[in-house]
């Protein structure tokens, strides 16, 4: 039954494809723009989006907070801070410096959050939600006036943080695409101690369990594929919200199903947002970072407004 119903989220995503492949102004549908142009963004969207869904699914798990996201909690504009400095720095995207740095800048920022709310004593998800924005504010605000004080390739590198899909060179799908699915095997193999958190880190530890350790590597797997998916996107934000919490609706809670179904569903929302972007008001572009947020503030407020009633 659960295969099943991976089966059609492929269907979904194909479908996506597809869609994103042939659409765009009329007499631009021949096989040079299709293939030169709009095969690699409609990839870009792919990876980008499944590893948001899925660092979204796997901290929603871990934390046992349905308002987890890597938008929210911060991660993204950690990774984004790393990839502007190596940018300001002259060091190439997609290399092993970029990805290291940006990495270091996900899993940084996620453990400030979480630290913040857990000195506080407060893990609540109220709590760990407004670390998580603090966090992500203050971070966006370094980037901001690194930026305004910049002269040169500030103007590029704004477009980065507002968060879109746009063209990527070969090597930098390959390497995020790589690494978006080292973390679904990782992940995948341990669903069951990551099920383990969902009953909370006391019976988790009685279960055999450690959560102390399994925390940190489940950090570090999220940040990888956060970092991985702001490589080529920058922040895009609401993804990793949105698509775990539509998945585990249709398929359920296990992580045996919802990691690599989240996966699936974020890719699809991600190529019809920057379809929609590409199409909308054509010839001007909507990033689909400001799609995503358009759709996913509104999603955002309906959750805590559900959460605040305990029916999430």
């Amino acid at each position: 039954m659960k295969a099943g119903k991976l089966f059609w989220l492929l269907i979904v995503l194909a479908g996506a494809c597809v869609f994103s492949l042939l659409s765009g102004p009329a007499g631009l549908s021949v096989p040079s723009i299709i293939f030169d142009i709009r095969l690699p963004r409609t990839a870009a969207a792919v990876i980008v989006g499944a590893g948001l869904g899925l660092s979204g699914a796997i901290f929603q798990s871990l934390l046992k907070n349905p308002l987890s996201d890597p938008y929210i909690l911060g991660t993204s504009s950690g990774a984004t801070a790393a990839a502007v400095l190596c940018l300001s720095l002259g060091v190439a995207r997609g290399s092993l410096v970029f990805y290291i740095m940006v990495f270091a800048g996900a899993f940084s920022a996620t453990f400030i959050s979480y630290g913040v709310a857990r000195s506080a004593r407060n893990l609540s998800e109220a709590g760990l939600v407004l670390s998580g924005i603090v966090v992500g504010s203050f971070i966006t605000a370094l980037v901001m006036l690194f930026l305004s004080l910049s002269k040169e390739r500030s103007f590029s590198m704004l477009y980065f943080v507002m968060g879109g899909i746009y063209s990527a060179e070969p090597e930098l799908l390959a390497i995020s695409a790589f690494i978006v699915l080292g973390v679904l095997l990782a992940s995948f193999f341990s669903w069951r101690r990551l099920d383990l958190f969902s009953l909370g880190e006391e019976k988790a530890y009685h279960l055999g369990a450690s959560p102390a350790r399994a925390r940190l590597v489940f950090f570090a797997l999220a940040s990888a594929a956060t970092a991985a998916a702001v490589a080529i996107g920058g922040t895009i934000g609401f993804v990793g919200l949105m698509a775990p919490h539509i998945i585990r609706l249709a398929c359920g809670a296990s992580n045996k199903t919802l990691l690599p179904a989240s996966a699936l569903g974020g890719a699809a929302f991600l190529t019809l947002a920057d379809t929609l972007g590409r199409t909308v008001a054509a010839p001007t572009e909507i990033p689909s970072g400001v799609i995503t947020a358009l759709i996913g503030a509104p999603f955002f407020l309906w959750l805590l407004w559900k959460s605040s009633r305990g029916r999430v």
